[in-house]
């Protein structure tokens, strides 16, 4: 039986010192992004099945599978499994031209009831764009540019960008059956799931990772090769953008990524620091209708789990992170000092220092907490250091003490800290 004390399995609590990585983390994101033009869009953690199961499509593995349904008076609620249709539910309620061009970013949590697994969680986090600009090579390219430097921008170094493209909207049915064609005279050797997405979701059998399905898959022809010309020539046209950009890429004919929405370019990035499960981040072009309307757009999802993994792994992460303030902890000898402590911790906070003081206790015990919290000042105060309108100010690394007159304490705090 489980502890109430205990995370949910899958779901996790992140304190410090990590959740300062991953401040640092949103912290870069948000200053990249903010460079192409992106606005920050906060969209509910809760919203109607309906959305997912239009959007994404009724017969992915997120939707069968992975998504947290429940029931509240009488109307079928989500957790959402990912960004993507949260967005464009938002966007389909506004007007043409509010959102014709619109640039938006989300940070937050996901949930997926997947069996949790190195690199994967039931309570996952990512950071996304969505761009809604009309098709155009020009602009998959920058936007897949775009993520490249953002994982560089954390530190990830050099990652695989994998490319591919699922067709117009047009090519679905074609490639689809030219698939179901290949297949036919070996569905005996596929896996259960496979025999069933080959009339559920066709293109779903190309993701699969058993080994007997990735033998077949591997005999078959490309999807391209069902596809109008037009497709392949916007694929071409991503791929020279991205040589322009000097976006290193390999065309992976096999890769399909696995919601419905997607069309034209699609794309995978991985890293080899996380071993077999090696995806870090994904995206492409997608065409989707919501509420009556038709949106399209191209953006891309990053999960932070697997980033922090990698920084981890690569021994990075420390680097990213930048030296919090040096902490000014106040010592107080007696109860009028404490009193006068609290006043004056205020105003040291007022004048820009980090502080914390103990609430009682011998001064030895004080220190101690001092100490423990990591201070780099220690300012004491007992009766005869309030009668004379100073503070002892204790260097704690160095020992060195001195008397300061009280009006000139934060200007010697903060002098210290430059």
């Amino acid at each position: 039986m489980s502890s109430p004390l205990q995370s949910v399995q899958g779901m996790s609590d992140i304190a410090a010192p990590d959740v300062r990585l991953w401040q640092r983390l949103e912290e870069i994101a948000r200053a990249t992004l903010a460079r192409y033009g992106f606005e920050e869009l906060r969209t509910p953690i809760v919203e109607f099945e309906s959305v997912f199961t239009r959007s994404i499509g009724s017969t992915t593995d997120v939707v069968q599978k992975e998504m947290y349904v429940f029931e509240k008076g009488g109307r079928r609620l989500a957790l959402r499994p990912e960004g993507t249709a949260g967005v464009m539910r938002y966007a389909a309620g506004l007007g043409p031209m509010e959102t014709a061009g619109a640039r938006w970013f989300y940070i937050g949590p996901m949930f997926r009831s997947e069996r949790p697994q190195a690199g994967r969680r039931r309570q996952f986090h990512q950071c996304g764009v969505e761009c809604l600009e009309p098709p155009s090579p020009l602009v998959d390219a920058e936007i897949l540019a775009l993520q490249v430097d953002l994982l560089r921008a954390w530190g990830l170094g050099e990652c695989e960008v994998r490319l591919s493209t699922r067709g117009a909207g047009a090519d679905a049915a074609r490639v689809a059956e030219g698939l179901r064609d290949a297949l036919a005279p070996r569905e005996a050797e596929l896996c259960e799931d496979c025999r069933r997405r080959i009339n559920e979701n066709v293109l779903r059998v190309l993701d699969c990772k058993q080994p007997a399905c990735r033998a077949v898959v591997e005999t078959l022809p490309e999807p391209t090769s069902f596809m109008d010309e037009t497709s392949r020539t916007y694929l071409a046209q991503v791929a020279e953008h991205l040589d322009d950009l000097q976006v290193k890429h390999v065309r992976d004919p096999l890769l399909v990524r696995g919601l419905d929405y997607y069309e034209h370019t699609v794309w995978e990035i991985t890293n080899s620091a996380l071993g077999a499960q090696n995806a870090v981040a994904g995206g492409g072009r997608y065409r989707m209708e919501l509420g009556g309307r038709e949106l399209t757009g191209v953006g891309f999802a990053i999960g932070l789990e697997r980033v922090v993994s990698v920084l981890q792994t690569l021994g990075r992460a420390e680097e990213l992170l930048v030296p919090g303030a040096p902490l000014v902890w106040l010592v107080g000898l007696g109860d009028a000092a404490q009193r006068q402590n609290l006043s004056l911790m205020q105003s040291l906070r007022t004048a820009g220092l980090t502080c914390r003081m103990a609430t009682g206790g011998s001064m030895k015990s004080q220190m101690r907490a001092a100490n423990k919290a990591g201070a780099a000042w220690a300012v004491i105060r007992g009766d005869d250091e309030l009668a004379g309108g100073v503070a002892a100010l204790k260097n704690m690394e160095t020992g060195e003490q001195a008397n300061v007159p009280l009006a000139e304490l934060a200007g010697k705090l903060t002098g210290a800290q430059k």
